[in-house]
């Protein structure tokens, strides 16, 4: 490796807070402990016999072998980590920011020295070694940030899957990786982290150990990569959102004749709150779908955790905790005898990121560069087709009204 590009790696990830792991007896604390030590340190030269396919931190080069686990990556969030929503925030943040930014989202300590070099942070010119691509800094949490330490490669115990041989040196098994502490580092903020109305503002592996999915033994794994596959999906998947609620809908009469519809939503799927953070906002509308298919809307729910833009003061929280449930409740329509009851639910994956891009594209796009705010209005356009709709339940009224 060139001595030049030696130095660079070895930059400091500066200020930053980080879940801490205290060891405990089962091992997987203390082996995460070292595996998430920050900045990632560089993998340093490749073993004397690795060919440049083993060698190689580029995710395309693993997929040449695991394939099912690439294409589910390339499908994920986990490889739109360095998307446009923060492409262009990037452009504008100094050295420190964009180190703290990195340490989730392009972990490696070869993506800091390329995004340092690409942003004029480091007098290194030259080009990186030949098992850095150019790009590993743009392709965001790689298959290396997470199975790859020295040119060593990690992974779960055997399992579905699993291939025979000795390719790379083979691979060191570990339990962590099918643990929930896997994910903390990134999904837990620090208790001394950032705060909103006196809440860590990350907080998802916390939720998780309060539910009742924990005291199960379901492991973020369980959901999010079933069968190890490498999907990661969430809110931003219609029927993983779908998965999260069960629908208990009842019809009671009222004192004058009134009919009365209640449909209790409970958030019976999530292993932590629906939505888990604030930048996600969900609706649960109630609606009444009569025989000729006319919809008539009788009552909506916001499930969203919601905060001004500048992130200093809450306005609402009203997420729904693993296990609890909320109603919707509403007076049907005298005519209401046939027809349907239903539940539709809107999904906005990157609203808080939306109304935050728009409301800064207004007051400061004429002041920014080209490059910058082209970036910045393809934030703005993925956060606007993230949207979906979904009925979510559905009911015959006359077999409910019974």
């Amino acid at each position: 490796m060139n001595w030049r590009w030696s130095i660079l790696l070895l930059l400091p990830l500066l200020g930053l807070g980080a879940y801490t792991f205290y060891p405990h007896d089962d091992g997987v604390e203390a082996f995460l402990a070292a595996h998430w030590a920050h900045p990632i340190a560089p993998q340093g030269r490749p073993p004397e016999g690795f060919s440049a396919l083993e060698a190689s931190l580029d995710p395309q080069a693993c997929g040449r072998c695991h394939s099912e686990q690439y294409r589910d990556w390339r499908s994920s969030l986990h490889s739109q980590t360095m998307g446009a929503g923060i492409a262009w925030q990037l452009r504008l943040a100094d050295a420190k920011t964009t180190q703290e930014c990195l340490r989730c989202h392009a972990p490696l300590g070869e993506q800091l020295a390329l995004q340092a070099q690409v942003r004029g942070l480091s007098t290194v010119r030259s080009a990186p070694p030949t098992h850095i691509p150019a790009n590993l800094h743009r392709q965001g949490l790689v298959c290396a940030a997470c199975h790859l330490r020295g040119h060593t490669r990690y992974g779960p115990e055997a399992g579905p899957g699993a291939l025979e041989g000795q390719a790379h040196n083979g691979f060191v098994a570990q339990r962590a990786f099918s643990d929930s502490r896997f994910c903390a580092t990134c999904h837990q903020f620090p208790e001394g982290g950032p705060r909103l109305g006196g809440k860590l503002r990350e907080d998802t592996y916390a939720q998780w150990q309060a539910s009742a999915h924990a005291a199960a033994g379901r492991q973020c794994q369980s959901c999010h990569m079933p069968e190890r596959r490498h999907l990661w999906r969430g809110i931003h998947d219609p029927e993983m959102s779908a998965s999260a609620l069960s629908f208990a809908p009842s019809v009671t009469q009222a004192e004058g004749g009134a009919r009365l519809v209640a449909v209790r939503a409970t958030n019976s799927g999530a292993g932590h709150h629906l939505p888990a953070y604030l930048v996600a906002e969900l609706v649960l509308y109630l609606e009444w779908l009569d025989e000729a298919g006319v919809v008539h809307p009788l009552a909506e729910h916001t499930l969203a955790w919601r905060a001004d833009l500048s992130l200093t003061q809450e306005l609402f929280d009203q997420r729904l905790p693993a296990g609890e449930s909320i109603e919707l409740r509403a007076s049907l329509p005298p005519t209401a005898r046939d027809g349907e009851l239903r539940v539709r639910m809107h999904v906005a994956p990157r609203e808080h990121y939306r109304r935050t891009f728009e409301d800064f594209l207004a007051r400061e796009g004429e002041r920014l560069d080209t490059a910058t705010r082209s970036e910045l209005r393809s934030a703005i356009d993925e956060a606007r087709a993230a949207v979906y709709e979904r009925v979510v339940a559905q009911w015959p009224l006359a077999a409910i009204a019974k």
